[in-house]
């Protein structure tokens, strides 16, 4: 049996995985803790997901339960001292924080040294193979055509683009030889002069309850190929969040993505 700690316990993506937890064989949530002061703090975890009652505290403490394993969706600060508790205690995680800057990551990257660490910037399945197919295709229309990433949230999210996005226009880059950093243009306004050959175009959409929409355009001057995934719900996120959770109990310490859980990184 894996046991499960949930970090953002009362965030939407910490009920969803609580939810997706029951019934799952080999798994079980044994720890659910949200930020101090929450006024969540104290009710049972499951019925906090809508699935019942399940005899977990809702805490404020990570240290409060001994896991195997910690799935974390909550924010870059949080992920960062997670990330080093998890290490010190020899803990393997699984990340789906967005928003990190550099110096989050090389945190996360210190700790994956040490323990075993999933991070990416979404956990469906369908994303993952997405991301698969545009390799694919950065790689046979290399940088002879307009590639444009357009990505659309619901009106509650904090960052732009999207963890999904920039891990898609990265997918390109990479493909292509070169850095998103160094491709990637994330903001047009006025008089910009024409396009940039070799260049990655982002657009960003904010409104009302869209839980994730992203669609990567490749336009030639005689035809365009649209690469899109929708998410209908979060329920995808958090099916692929426990997929990675059982995978990355097994593994050696180090720095792992969804490709590799799914066998798609060498494919």
């Amino acid at each position: 049996m894996t046991n499960i700690a949930v970090a953002g316990a009362a965030g939407r993506m910490g009920r969803a995985i609580i939810a997706a937890c029951q019934g799952e064989e080999g798994l079980r949530i044994i720890h659910a803790f949200d930020r101090a002061g929450s006024d969540t703090v104290g009710a049972d975890a499951g019925e906090l997901a809508g699935v019942g009652r399940i005899d977990v505290a809702v805490g404020d403490d990570i240290a409060a339960t001994p896991f195997d394993v910690l799935i974390e969706f909550s924010n870059p600060a949080a992920t960062v001292d997670h990330a080093g508790f998890c290490a010190d205690h020899g803990r393997a995680m699984v990340i789906g924080t967005t928003g990190l800057d550099a110096d989050d990551r090389a945190a996360v990257e210190a700790a994956a040294a040490r323990v075993p660490v999933v991070f990416a910037a979404n956990m469906s399945v369908g994303v993952n193979l997405t991301l698969k197919l545009l390799e694919i295709a950065g790689r046979a229309l290399g940088e002879t055509v307009d590639v444009e990433v357009i990505e659309a949230h619901h009106r509650r999210k904090v960052d732009a683009p999207s963890g999904t996005a920039l891990a898609m226009g990265r997918a390109v880059a990479d493909a292509w030889g070169r850095r998103l950093d160094d491709v990637g243009v994330f903001e047009r306004h006025g008089q910009i002069g024409p396009r940039a050959d070799g260049s990655i175009g982002f657009s960003t959409i904010r409104g009302g309850d869209i839980i994730g929409e992203h669609t990567v355009m490749f336009v030639s001057e005689n035809e365009r190929v649209e690469i899109t995934h929708k998410a209908a719900s979060r329920a995808i996120f958090a099916s692929g969040a426990l997929r990675a959770a059982r995978w990355v109990a097994k593994r050696e310490p180090g720095l792992y993505d969804m490709q590799d859980v799914l066998g798609l990184a060498d494919a």
